[in-house]
């Protein structure tokens, strides 16, 4: 995995792709208002989280936590 990007959107839509966005082939609901996006082999390439809301945040400076599993 090279980099993750995130995306947020004013309609309280956050997009995280781990893979690149053209490899998107279906997409599937994994509940709690999450959409898993996956590539034709069925790999999650991409998520999308609805209803994501930032209280007073600037989207530019969010705090980002990783681990390496």
């Amino acid at each position: 995995m090279e980099k993750i990007r995130l995306y947020y959107d004013k309609a309280n839509t956050l997009n995280m792709w781990f893979d690149d966005p053209e490899k998107e082939y279906i997409c599937e609901e994994s509940g709690e208002e999450v959409i898993l996006i996956k590539d034709k082999n069925g790999k999650v390439i991409g998520l999308e989280k609805l209803n994501f809301l930032i209280p007073n945040v600037n989207i530019n400076e969010l705090p980002l936590e990783t681990a390496i599993i």
